[in-house]
């Protein structure tokens, strides 16, 4: 039996809200849309008031990351590194970080009579009780951080954390994935980092907080901005599953730009250790999101969920569109220390054209949330399994980020923050 079932059908039964112009569907026929909520949005000094100045910016992004608080109506969320752009200056594209003293939040909000409230905000420290940032960890590995106006460089912060999902144990800690490692980190349920586990070999030093070399060497190719995307907890707390959230830089990204291929691998809690590595093929975006002009590097992993033994729900999306897909990992194939995590093999995972003999997991669609709310924004990235036929969803708005004022004050995009719950047509063990 799938966790949180009697929360989802207790969420079924009391928001009833469907979105404004949506038209409820009939069970029989397709999903339902029971609650379509727009989430708070503080300015940023107030949520977090240790910050000197936001800038004009909002609370946003909580869309990052979207868990089952474990009463009905009630979703921990989690921001990703703050406010960041990329402006073109003088000929380079720039990181900028418009609030860098911004530190990435775990908030806890509660969803009744259609309107949204936030119930807990826990900004993430480091064993000193120093906010974590978001600001960029290493020079080589990552991009170099700069103000908002893109002139003048940031100094880099081993502790900083682009946390992209998250999951919460019942002893009352969270486990989030990061980008930047891309790592798996531990907070304590007051925001503390407990631990933090990179790919072997990183040399990240200097942090605020333990850093353990236990991922597959293979995973700090990441590309820049595409580290660990998805994550989700396995119904007896014994196992996580990470998903990256494009295909790897191997041998160059050149490859990873054209690669169809993608990595989502198996954590044991109770070793501490990486126990399986599978293959997971994206869709051809030529089909996926014509927009896009058949660029295949659009296409991403942005959230999972658990869907009982073996089984994930993989939220795949460009900016334009998002899907739900449900795979099963019980007979793909377990690539961990085989030939595709060694960097030399060619052709390598992420050259392959074809899947022949690669042991894919299965995979099916389960719902196409953008033509069932055709304004819900396509940057779906929050994703939870309420029970056997009811799903949310969040999307990331970004915080509102669109351009700056000669001032430095931000001209807010108006892009909500939005949580959609759904009824699905079938039972997810049906798909």
């Amino acid at each position: 039996m799938l966790r949180h079932v009697s929360a989802g059908l207790a969420i079924a039964a009391a928001l009833t809200l469907t979105a404004a112009g949506t038209a409820a569907a009939d069970p029989a026929k397709g999903p339902v849309v029971v609650a379509d909520v727009t989430l708070p949005a503080p300015a940023l000094k107030q949520a977090q008031p240790s910050i000197a100045d936001d800038r004009g910016v909002r609370l946003g992004g909580v869309g990052s990351g979207l868990f089952p608080a474990g009463r009905p109506g009630e979703f921990w969320l989690v921001t990703d590194r703050g406010p960041n752009g990329q402006p073109t200056v003088d000929g380079d594209k720039r990181r900028t970080f418009p609030v860098p003293d911004f530190a990435p939040a775990i908030v806890r909000v509660a969803l009744a009579g259609g309107t949204a409230k936030i119930k807990q905000y826990i900004p993430i420290a480091g064993a000193s009780g120093r906010p974590v940032t978001g600001l960029s960890n290493q020079a080589g590995h990552d991009e170099t951080p700069y103000t908002w106006d893109g002139r003048t460089a940031l100094p880099y912060n081993p502790s900083g954390l682009d946390v992209e999902d998250l999951v919460r144990t019942r002893d009352g800690d969270f486990w989030l994935v990061d980008e930047y490692g891309p790592s798996l980190v531990r907070v304590s349920p007051d925001g503390r980092v407990l631990e933090r586990h990179v790919p072997v070999g990183l040399g990240l030093t200097g942090a605020d907080y333990p850093v353990k070399e236990t991922l597959p060497a293979i995973l700090a190719s990441r590309q820049q901005n595409r580290g660990f995307e998805g994550l989700a907890i396995s119904s007896d707390q014994r196992t996580l599953y990470l998903a990256v959230q494009s295909p790897l830089a191997i041998p160059d990204k050149k490859a990873a730009k054209k690669s169809r291929f993608g990595r989502i691998l198996t954590f044991d809690l109770r070793g501490r250790k990486v126990t399986g590595e599978y293959p997971y093929r994206f869709e051809d975006v030529t089909t996926f999101d014509p927009k896009v002009n058949g660029d295949q590097s659009e296409m991403k992993i942005s959230g999972l969920a658990y869907a009982g033994p073996g089984r994930l729900l993989v939220d795949e999306r460009t900016d334009n569109v998002a899907r739900v897909y449900s795979i099963d990992l019980t007979k793909a194939a377990n690539l961990l220390g085989g030939p595709y995590d060694d960097p030399k093999t060619s052709p390598s995972l992420e050259e392959l054209a074809a899947a022949s003999g690669l042991g894919l997991p299965a995979k099916s669609l389960v719902l196409e949330p953008n033509a069932l709310v055709p304004s819900l924004p396509g940057k779906i990235e929050g994703l939870a399994v309420l029970g056997p036929r009811t799903i949310a969803l969040a999307n990331d708005n970004d915080f509102g980020l669109g351009d700056f004022g000669p001032d430095g004050r931000l001209i807010d995009s108006g892009v909500p923050s939005r949580l959609v719950v759904v009824r699905l047509a079938r039972a997810l063990g049906a798909h």
